[in-house]
C-alpha cells in the first residue's frame, strides 16, 4: 500500500558574496527549495520551521505561515519552487526544518527539510 502523502524537499544554497559584508562577520547565503509531490493527493503548505545553526553553534529558529507569502498546493506529481535568503555572523552555517502540511482529506502532517550547508566557497576543507 502506498501512501497518499509522500513529499520530497531538496534545496540547493550558495553565497551571495555582493551582500555579504565579511569584515564586519556578515554573511548572506540564498537556497533555493523545490517540495514535490510523490503522493497520490494533492497536500497544501501551510507553515515552515527553520533551525539556523550558525559556525559558533548559535541557533536560531524561525516559524512563520507558508513560504514567501505563499501557501502552495501541490498537486501530486507537481512541484512548487521558491527562493529565500539567511544572514549568518559566521563564514559556515547549516539549516534544517520542517513544513506543516494539510492533506485534501484535512490530515495535518509534517515533512522534513533535510540539513543542509551554508557555507563560503573555500572555507571547508
Amino acid at each position: 500500500m502506498s501512501q497518499p502523502y509522500r513529499i520530497e524537499v531538496s534545496v540547493r544554497a550558495e553565497y551571495v558574496e555582493a551582500q555579504s559584508q565579511p569584515e564586519v562577520q556578515r554573511f548572506v547565503f540564498a537556497y533555493h527549495v523545490a517540495i514535490r509531490n510523490r503522493g497520490q493527493y494533492t497536500a497544501q503548505l501551510r507553515s515552515r520551521h527553520w533551525v539556523i545553526v550558525d559556525g559558533n553553534g548559535k541557533v536560531e529558529e524561525v516559524d512563520g505561515m507558508g513560504v514567501v507569502g505563499e501557501q502552495p498546493a501541490i498537486a501530486p506529481d507537481d512541484e512548487h519552487r521558491y527562493g529565500s535568503f539567511c544572514v549568518l555572523e559566521t563564514p559556515v552555517g547549516a539549516m534544517h526544518g520542517h513544513y506543516r502540511m494539510i492533506g485534501e482529506d484535512g490530515q495535518a502532517f509534517d515533512v522534513e527539510i533535510p540539513v543542509f550547508t551554508l557555507a563560503v566557497p573555500g572555507s571547508l576543507h
